[in-house]
C-alpha cells in the first residue's frame, strides 16, 4: 500500500501581505498531478489545512478546488484528514458526511464522550488490513473530562491516555495521523520562524515520541520542516511551500510512503515540489544585490539586508526597480551594529515566560504549578498568534 503523507497546506495563508493564492494554487495543483502519475493508495493530511480558525471565502475556494480535482481521479483515492491547531473543528467539519461519499474523511476533535474512540479508518492491500487512526490536534482540556482526576496533566498524557483506551492491535499494521509537537526525549524537532508562535515557551506541549513509536508510520503535522523524530517512521513531511523567511533552506516536498507486510519497514521516500516563486535571502551591498537580479530570480519573495557604510539613495526603490516582492530591508554595518551592542549593553530582554516565571517566584515565595505554567504559557503563545 502506497500513501501520500502531506500537512500544514496552510491555505490562506499571506508572507508579509503578500498573497500566496496564485503560489498555493500551483503547488496543489502539482500534488494532483503526482497523484495522477504515481497513484498512491491513500492521501493524508495531517493538520493545519487553513491558516486561520475562519477561513477566508477565497481560501475556502482554493481547498475546495484541490479536493475536487483529486475526486476526479479515477479510481478514486482516499483522503484522510485531521484537524491542525490552527483548524477550526466547526468549519473543517462543515459537509464532511457529504465528502465521505466521495471517500474524503475528515477527523476534527478527540473523543468527547466515553463511548467514542479516535477515528479509524481501515483498507486493505495483498497483505491485510492497514488501520489509520486520525488523531487531530489535542489540548488536555479537550479530553481530561474522559479520565479521572490526575490522569491528564500535559499534552503527553493526554496523548498517552488516549492511545491506552483504544488498545490497538500492534500485530496489525498501524498507522497514526497526530497534530502535535513530538520531541525525542529532550530533543525537539528543528523548528522555523512560521511556527514559533505556535509552540507553547517552555516546552509545555511537547509529547515524547515513545508514546508512539509501536505504530508502523507516524503522519506528523506541525512543523514545518520535513524530519524524523525518534526514528525513520515518526515523520514530519514539512510545508509544501516555504511559509517564511526562516524556511528560506527546507526543500518541500511529498512523503511517499509505502507498506509491505506485517514486519518489514515502510519504504519512504520523497517526491520535490517546486513553487512559482522562491523564498529567499540577498545580503551585501546595494549594488551587489541589485547586480544579482535576473529574469528568473527578481520574482521571488526575498529579505533584504544591506551591509553599505555609507547609506545608499533611496536603496528600496532601487530594490524595488529589479525585484518584485520585497519583504523587508534592513541594515547590517558598524553604525548599526555599535548601537545593537549599546542596547545589549544596556538591558537584556528575558523571555516573556521566564521573566513571569521570575515575577511570580518573587512575589509569592514558591514556583508556579504546572497548571499555572500551562496557563501561562497558552496566554503568552494567543498573544504572539495575534501579534
Amino acid at each position: 500500500m502506497k500513501i501520500f503523507h502531506l500537512s500544514d497546506l496552510h491555505i490562506g495563508k499571506q508572507l508579509h501581505s503578500y498573497s500566496l493564492r496564485k503560489n498555493q494554487e500551483a503547488i496543489l495543483s502539482q500534488i494532483v498531478e503526482q497523484a495522477k502519475t504515481v497513484r498512491p493508495d491513500v492521501i493524508l493530511i495531517a493538520g493545519d489545512v487553513f491558516d486561520k480558525s475562519v477561513p477566508s471565502a477565497e481560501a475556502y475556494t482554493v481547498f475546495d478546488e484541490f479536493l475536487n480535482q483529486l475526486a476526479d481521479i479515477k479510481p478514486a483515492i482516499p483522503v484522510l484528514i485531521i484537524a491542525g491547531n490552527h483548524d477550526s473543528a466547526e468549519r473543517l467539519r462543515y459537509a464532511s458526511s457529504f465528502m465521505e461519499k466521495h471517500q474524503i474523511y475528515i477527523s476534527v476533535m478527540p473523543p468527547q464522550e466515553e463511548d467514542e474512540h479516535i477515528r479509524k479508518i481501515t483498507f486493505k492491500d495483498e497483505f491485510g488490513d492497514v488501520n489509520f487512526y486520525l488523531l487531530p490536534f489535542v489540548k488536555p482540556g479537550y479530553v481530561r473530562h474522559l479520565f479521572e482526576e490526575g490522569v491528564v496533566t500535559s499534552y503527553h498524557s493526554a496523548i498517552e491516555a488516549l492511545l491506552s483506551r483504544e488498545e490497538i492491535d500492534y500485530s496489525q499494521r498501524n498507522c497514526l495521523l497526530s497534530h502535535q509537537f513530538y520531541v525525542n526525549g529532550g530533543q525537539a524537532p528543528e523548528t522555523s520562524d512560521s511556527e514559533q508562535a505556535s509552540i507553547t515557551v517552555g516546552g509545555l506541549d511537547s509529547v515524547d515520541a515513545s508514546l508512539v513509536e509501536k505504530f508502523d508510520y507516524v503522519a506528523l503535522g506541525h512543523i514545518h520542516k520535513p524530519q524524523c523524530v525518534l526514528k525513520p517512521t515518526i515523520r514530519y513531511c514539512g510545508t509544501p511551500l516555504k511559509y517564511s523567511v526562516s524556511e528560506e533552506n527546507h526543500h518541500k516536498s511529498i512523503t511517499v510512503v509505502t507498506f509491505g507486510e506485517k514486519g518489514t519497514d515502510p519504504e519512504i521516500e520523497t517526491i520535490p515540489l517546486h513553487a512559482m516563486q522562491d523564498v529567499r535571502k540577498e545580503r551585501g551591498l546595494l549594488q551587489e544585490i541589485l547586480d544579482r537580479a535576473t529574469e528568473e530570480n527578481c520574482h521571488d519573495f526575498i529579505s533584504v539586508t544591506i551591509t553599505d557604510e555609507v547609506d545608499p539613495y533611496k536603496p528600496k526603490d532601487q530594490l524595488e526597480e529589479k525585484y518584485d516582492n520585497i519583504l523587508e530591508l534592513m541594515v547590517d554595518n558598524k553604525r548599526t551594529q555599535a548601537r545593537i551592542n549599546e542596547v545589549n549593553g544596556e538591558a537584556s530582554v528575558l523571555d516573556p515566560f521566564m521573566a513571569f516565571t521570575e515575577f511570580y517566584q518573587e512575589m509569592l515565595q514558591c514556583p508556579m504549578s504546572q497548571t499555572e505554567e500551562e496557563i501561562m504559557a497558552s496566554i503568552i503563545g494567543v498573544s504572539r498568534e495575534e501579534d
